[in-house]
């Protein structure tokens, strides 16, 4: 009797092994290859992790190299029109990028990429983050994989982010010798209190100017906040508010548009 009572917990023990055995799926990787056919989002998890399920897994890719697993992080911006992306790598080093068109976008490759995807108005480059932008027409669910795949080539190509190092980051709130006191005070606050909070949104801001006789900033919206339609707000309750409260010489805080900018802003007027 103890030799059957042995033999049966051992074969009982032993189909408790086969169960553990089976193969556990990553589900936190997006993989860098160039032959995602399928995407899927657990709707289970309330994590803001977006997974890619691909077909095949080339262990080789065209460059020569081997692919490496990477995942992204999305985020969603007062812009429905508009979307984080956060590859888990430093993007711009210092400053922002952005490229309200695709004829911007030629010096860098992965905003290039970017806008070869149908549907793409607008890419922004934060310090850790891609800001996209869509039309109206554009579905997330159609296009977030087409962003995922050239993000992810963008990275194992090993390109630089600009051709041309020169025209990186624009230095717009760098205080300069000639500026005045009340320019250094404008553009240290846009620097340090402002610029972070707008680009935890996805966006950012440029300093356009100062007019000392009318009391007027001059801002540029960009990223998220350029077509967004809270940007006013946050142009005038809270932007505006602040360096008038700091500045006294400042009066007003008003909006500069690009062309494209304009034409973008006239159209959503005549939707």
């Amino acid at each position: 009797m103890r030799v059957l009572g042995r033999l049966i917990g051992r074969r009982l023990l032993c189909k408790q092994l086969e169960s553990w055995r089976k193969p556990l799926i990553p589900r936190r990787l997006i993989f860098s290859s160039s032959s995602i056919t399928s995407y899927l989002e657990n709707p289970a998890s309330s994590s803001p992790f977006t997974f890619f399920k691909p077909s095949s897994l080339p262990k080789w890719s065209n460059l020569g190299g081997q692919r490496r697993a990477m995942f992204i992080q999305t985020q969603s911006t007062p812009n429905p029109a508009s979307l984080m992306f956060y590859p888990g790598k430093p993007v711009m080093e210092v400053g922002s990028a952005d490229f309200p068109n695709a004829r911007s976008a030629m010096n860098s490759p992965l905003a290039k990429g970017l806008y070869g995807i149908d549907g793409i108005t607008r890419v922004f480059y934060g310090s850790d983050f891609v800001t996209v932008t869509k039309s109206d027409d554009a579905s997330w669910d159609l296009i977030k994989p087409e962003i995922f795949a050239a993000i992810m080539d963008f990275y194992s190509s090993g390109k630089p982010l600009f051709l041309d190092s020169s025209t990186t980051a624009a230095m717009d709130t760098a205080i300069h010798e000639d500026d005045s006191e009340t320019v250094a005070m404008i553009k240290e606050l846009l620097e340090t209190r402002i610029r972070p909070a707008v680009q935890d949104d996805g966006g950012d801001i440029e300093y356009r100017g100062f007019d000392l006789e009318t009391g007027i900033v001059k801002l540029k919206m960009q990223g998220a906040c350029s077509g967004c339609p809270s940007s006013s707000v946050t142009l005038k309750s809270g932007i505006e508010n602040m360096l008038m409260h700091y500045v006294p010489e400042v009066k007003g805080v008003e909006q500069e548009f690009d062309p494209e900018d304009e034409d973008a802003a006239l159209s959503g007027q005549m939707d």
